[in-house]
Formats: C-alpha cells, structure tokens, sequence
C-alpha cells in the first residue's frame, strides 16, 4: 500500500490575545481551533481541542501578556494537550515572550527566568517557537529546538519613512538596543544617537538618563526600543533629549505592556509628542490614549507562519535582518 501525506495546518488561540489570533488566521485563509478551555473551581486550568488534530502541524498562539503567570501556564497545557493529541508538530507563537529581561544573572542569588521558561516550553513538548523582538537574542540560545525571530521592523520602517519628515534621528535609550537603532538609521538615511542610563542599585522600575551622546539639536528624536513597561527609561531619555535641544521626541516599541504609571506618565509627558506601538499585546480601550497609536504586526507573524508551515526561509521575509 502506498500512502501519501497531507499536511495540515492548525491555528490554535490562547484567551491571551484572540483577537491577534483570528487576524493571523485570517491572512493564512484558515479558521483558528478551539481549545475549549476553561478554569476548574480552584483556578486549575483544562485544555480540550474541538477537532483531531492528529498528523496535524499546530501553532499554538499565545503572547505572555497580564496576568503573565497564567498565560504562560495555558499555553504550557494547551502544548500538551496537542502532544497527546498526537500532533505531528507543534510551534508555540508567542508575540511577547515572558520573563525575557530575567535573561543573566545581574548579581548573586538571582534567577534566569527566560531560560526556565525555554525548560518549560521544551518539557510541555514543543518542537519549534516563534517570537517577536526578544529582549535579547540570547533567549534563542536557552532552546534545542528551531527557534524563528520576527521583527516587527518592516511595519514600524514603513509609519516612520511616511510620517517622520526631515531632519530627524534615530535614538537608543541603552546602549543594549543601539544594534538594533543602527539598522533603523542605515535604512532611513538617518543619524543615530545614544542616552547614557543607569539604575539606582538595588531599585526596580527606575532609571536616571545621564547624556546624550550625538547631534540631537533641533531635531525630531526618534527612540527605538523593544518594549514600554513602566515608561520610565522612555520618559526619563525623552525629558533629557528636550532639555538638550531635541525639536520633538516620538517613542516607538514593539511591545506596549504598558504596566501603571506607563499610560499617565506618556499622556502627561511634555517632551514625548507620539508614541507608537505594535499588537503583540492586547491594549484594551480604557488604556488609549491620544498620543498612542497601535500597529499590526499579524501579517508579519503569518507570513513567518506560512514559510514555516511551506519549510520556506523565514529571514528572506525580514531580508536577513530579523536578528535581536
């Protein structure tokens, strides 16, 4: 008997960030499964699929988004559940990936928490991972499986190259990001510059802008950065890029989590005139606010998807620079 094999593509939502989920789907031409979840009385978490998923190749989309412990739970018992399935391969998307900044130990007696999260996935039996602008390109190094990097460069390129006018430059606020500003400036034409942090020692969440270093005067600055948690590296780096010369400051990150005072701090900074993130977090309505703006990055995840799922090259979709 000779048998050919079909493959199958299954989309696969979290309670995360559906409605991200459903717009992947929708630029695959597929209709995402359901998972049925649903919470059992002490808060445990139970995972069914509606159809077979036998033979199947499954992406299972998930960003790490609030409240992060459970989401990264459910996506854990969703990828066992699909293992046990018998799914021929399982790919966990994951938008924002959890516990990525936890990425070395900083002092003693402390966690790496980005690579017990790798552990995690690899144990619930995950077989390749997708994310989106890590914090740190070494995250991919915690896995023995494939691991595929999207940028969401290309979309936020695109606002900038129509909207940011002359005269302007491209700012990191660390020094851990100006990789990543510097291909920003070579394809806008633009210069770069830099603002020297530091954080108090033994503080979370706060930071002290000391300098900028390159020519800021009379210019619109553009800080680049991975994500806006608390915004205070943003604020801090913006009110120091006004007070030495900078015409207008705009902030753009991948990830807007956005974690209180963030949306307070950037509605009633007077240095930061926009600030532009992308969905790979759900932002809900009571959270906007007039200087934010919200791009899609599904299109970029669904092409990833569809090379992957095609065993096509991934980094010909991002020209090779889909590095962190």
């Amino acid at each position: 008997m000779d048998l050919v094999s079909t493959r199958h593509l299954q989309i696969v939502s979290g309670r995360a960030h559906p409605a991200l989920a459903e717009s992947i789907a929708g630029h695959l031409g597929v209709v995402p499964s359901g998972a049925n979840i649903r919470k059992f009385a002490n808060g445990e978490i139970h995972c069914r699929y509606d159809n077979s998923i036998r033979g199947a190749d499954v992406f299972i989309i998930q960003t790490h988004c609030d409240p992060v412990n459970e989401t990264i739970m459910e996506q854990m018992i969703m990828i066992d559940a699909a293992k046990r399935a018998s799914a021929k391969r399982i790919t966990a998307v994951i938008p924002y990936y959890g516990y990525s900044r936890q990425d070395r130990k900083a002092t003693g007696r402390e966690p790496i928490t980005a690579k017990l999260v790798a552990d995690m996935l690899q144990v619930a039996g995950v077989d390749r991972v997708l994310s989106v602008d890590l914090h740190s390109g070494q995250i991919q190094g915690f896995f023995d499986c494939p691991f595929d990097h999207v940028t969401a460069a290309p979309v936020l390129l695109d606002y900038l190259r129509d909207r940011m006018g002359d005269n302007a430059v491209i700012v990191t606020p660390d020094a851990g990001r100006a990789k990543v500003a510097e291909r920003y400036a070579n394809h806008l034409g633009v210069d770069m510059a830099l603002v020297h942090k530091t954080r108090p020692k033994g503080t979370a969440n706060q930071v002290q802008a000391l300098q900028v270093v390159g020519d800021i005067e009379g210019k619109k600055c553009i800080l680049i950065d991975d994500m806006i948690d608390t915004a205070g590296t943003i604020c801090a780096a913006a009110d120091l890029l006004k007070q030495s010369g900078a015409a207008e400051v705009w902030a753009l990150a991948t990830h807007g989590v956005l974690s209180d005072p963030a949306c307070e701090r950037l509605s009633n900074s007077t240095a930061i005139t926009k600030v532009v993130i992308t969905d790979t977090l759900p932002m809900s309505p009571l959270r906007h606010f007039e200087k934010l703006e919200v791009l899609s990055v599904s299109r970029l995840i669904a092409d990833t998807i569809g090379a992957v799922f095609e065993e096509t090259s991934v980094s010909e979709i991002f020209g090779g620079e889909n590095l962190a």
